[in-house]
């Protein structure tokens, strides 16, 4: 039996945590503050488990890259929610990402894909895009937004080759996640001259909460990526804008529109064309 329906599921469930975890990253006071917390929460709950999965052989380079990778993703992310909402910057960080991470796998590392799969990502991304059209979003904030999306495709990639290279998943994704805890921990730390240290008492609970949530979306993500191709799984993880559009209507009251609902049907009959 296939794995890919599998893989698929975990990554749909994947997108829909990491909607929730962005939200808790944007609803705190301080943006940089709360995604330090978030990653060395992370970080301290595996931190342990690095003692009972063998060593990552073969994929630290990959580990190396992918570190740099979020690096740079992580403070484009603060900046973008730094000057724009949840919903004018977020579809446009996801929406780029399986575009680009398309073109990375399957353009340029030949990677297999359908027909269908391939029509599924750009409805996916057009669905997303359709979500900024008419809203207001400066240059900054979709300069950073874009930087996000590119980022994200990037370490896709990289992550993508490197659980496969480890020699089990669960030990690329562990060793991933205790050496992004301290690589953001010092950048935001001497980013903010210490400044996000002084909020570690009023910060820690919703970090916990976000860095456990953390671990089961991307653990769930690159779980998947080592059973399934590259580009129709990523752009699965895009699904998870309709838990975001949720979450802004339910949580933070925004307005449903005709657009949005659009938006939304895009991205489903793109997640059914890529399963399908």
């Amino acid at each position: 039996m296939s794995a890919y329906p599998l893989a698929a599921a975990m990554m749909i469930a994947s997108g829909s945590i990491h909607a929730v975890v962005n939200a808790i990253v944007k609803g705190g006071r301080d943006k940089m503050a709360a995604r330090a917390f978030t990653d060395a929460a992370a970080a301290i709950i595996l931190l342990p488990a690095i003692l009972f999965v063998p060593l990552p052989q073969g994929a630290w380079g990959w580990l190396a890259a992918s570190a740099l990778g979020h690096a740079i993703y992580l403070y484009a992310l603060i900046r973008a929610y730094q000057v724009a909402d949840l919903t004018a910057a977020y579809p446009v960080l996801r929406g780029t990402a399986p575009v680009v991470t398309a073109l990375a796998t399957i353009g340029w590392l030949g990677e297999p894909a359908t027909v269908a799969q391939v029509a599924g990502i750009a409805l996916i991304a057009g669905a997303m895009l359709v979500l900024t059209v008419g809203r207001h979003i400066d240059r900054a904030a979709l300069g950073w937004s874009l930087l996000t999306g590119v980022t994200i495709a990037i370490y896709t990639v990289i992550d993508a080759r490197g659980v496969r290279a480890a020699p089990a998943a669960t030990s690329y994704i562990v060793w991933l996640f205790v050496v992004m805890g301290a690589v953001v921990l010092v950048m935001f730390g001497a980013a903010s001259r210490g400044a996000i240290f002084t909020q570690v008492r009023s910060g820690w609970r919703p970090g916990a909460t976000a860095g456990a949530l953390s671990i089961v979306t991307y653990g769930l993500a690159l779980s998947a990526l080592a059973l399934g191709p590259t580009a129709p799984l990523a752009a699965l993880r895009e699904t998870g804008m309709v838990t975001a559009l949720l979450i802004g209507v339910f949580a933070l009251g925004e307005r449903v529109t005709g657009r949005r609902v659009l938006a939304v049907l895009g991205i489903l009959g793109g997640a059914a064309l890529i399963v399908g």
